[in-house]
């Protein structure tokens, strides 16, 4: 079965679709379809283990089990009916839909959506295996459902826990970015892990520990598992023993870093340093309690890359126009440094005191945000 070809789903942050689609093609991977918030791409079995091991910026990877149009909800019974769930299910599997999501679209209860694809996938399995009953005491097939403009996708979770959960970030700060934004965020910029990177409001540490997995090349799940790792009909224990070692395989050891964070509350910034310990790249990073105001580097070309406070979670609205002013000034300060900063603060340029070179609108959850770059000159060749 493994070289059978499978379409598989990987959903990301909204304007990111293009950075998620570099890393699949890196990984070997046909393209089939670029969506809002989602890349398919096809593959072999092995595609579903090296996806969720390597992808830094999915949420997760989902098997596409079938499309059609629905209308109705008998149109939904007989299209999840027809897909052969029991090649992939096994008799005692654990099987339901954990999301639906409709959009333009006239099917739009969830719940009825939930509970209408379950009866049908019972029938479908129930023709298969003889029987009119399932224990569902084994492993967990979760199953999600998107209904666009009346056309129906159905697939199977394959990851479990987002990706975003790195498994490293035991502790985090008040108002965290997440690990799959942070990491489409640097790879958005040209840093590389031979020029000096600060993140002045480092918080928990994401974006110097997302940097730090990068520049070293340490995939992003290569410690954690997966809820696809026990499904035996489809992806044998032996393609996911190969994916990991493959993973580590490729980790640079000898890489020289040199990753900054600061913050101001000394408390964040020891939950930063156990959670780059956790990720195995703490000793790529420097963490240090420091307000902005005193941030400078004798150092050229080097880079900013950060996630100030907003207004609307943590700063007082009044302090926001001194606190850019005073971000504009200390990057002029550098010597043709890059800065890249996310923020749904509307006047950040305007105190910064500079255009963005470029403004890219990106949702984080459900704050409209910019990530303004404002690039300085280039290194001299070597």
């Amino acid at each position: 079965m493994s070289e059978e070809r499978f379409e598989l789903i990987a959903p990301c942050h909204f304007g990111l679709e293009a950075v998620l689609k570099k890393e699949i093609q890196k990984l070997g991977y046909d393209i089939v379809e670029v969506e809002d918030g989602r890349v398919t791409f096809a593959g072999p079995a092995s595609a579903i283990a090296r996806a969720n091991i390597n992808l830094r910026t999915s949420e997760r990877v989902l098997l596409k089990c079938g499309s059609f149009k629905a209308t109705t909800f008998d149109d939904l019974y007989d299209g999840i009916k027809h897909i052969p769930w029991a090649r992939i299910i096994p008799r005692d599997g654990k099987f339901w839909v954990t999301k639906a999501t409709t959009n333009k679209s006239k099917l739009f209860s969830q719940t009825s959506i939930q509970s209408i694809a379950k009866k049908a996938m019972v029938e479908s399995m129930a023709a298969t295996y003889h029987v009119n009953h399932f224990a569902e005491d084994g492993d967990e097939y979760p199953v999600r459902i998107f209904i666009k403009k009346d056309e129906v996708s159905v697939g199977l979770d394959t990851t479990g826990i987002s990706l975003h959960k790195r498994g490293y970030r035991q502790l985090v700060g008040k108002a965290p970015i997440s690990e799959t934004l942070a990491a489409a965020l640097i790879m958005l910029t040209p840093w590389r892990e031979d020029r000096l990177l600060i993140d002045p409001f480092c918080g928990s540490g994401t974006f110097p520990i997302e940097a730090a997995l990068i520049g070293a090349n340490i995939a992003p799940g290569v410690n954690r598992d997966f809820t696809s790792c026990t499904w035996e009909k489809l992806i044998g224990k032996k393609m996911w023993y190969e994916a990991y070692d493959e993973a580590r395989s490729l980790e640079k050891s000898d890489v020289d870093m040199k990753i900054i964070g600061y913050d101001l509350d000394s408390q964040i910034v020891k939950c930063a340093m156990k959670n780059a310990d956790m990720a195995g790249v703490a000793d790529y990073i420097h963490f240090q309690a420091k307000p902005v105001k005193d941030l400078s580097s004798p150092k050229p070309y080097g880079f900013i890359i950060t996630n100030p406070p907003y207004g609307e979670r943590l700063e007082e609205k009044e302090t926001l126009p001194e606190l850019y002013r005073c971000i504009g000034e200390r990057y002029r300060a550098l010597d043709n440094w890059s800065m890249f900063l996310i923020t749904s603060y509307e006047e950040a340029e305007k105190y910064i005191g500079r255009k963005a070179d470029k403004n890219r609108k990106i949702y984080n959850g459900m704050i409209k945000s910019y990530y303004y770059q404002f690039m300085g000159a280039k290194p001299p060749k070597r």
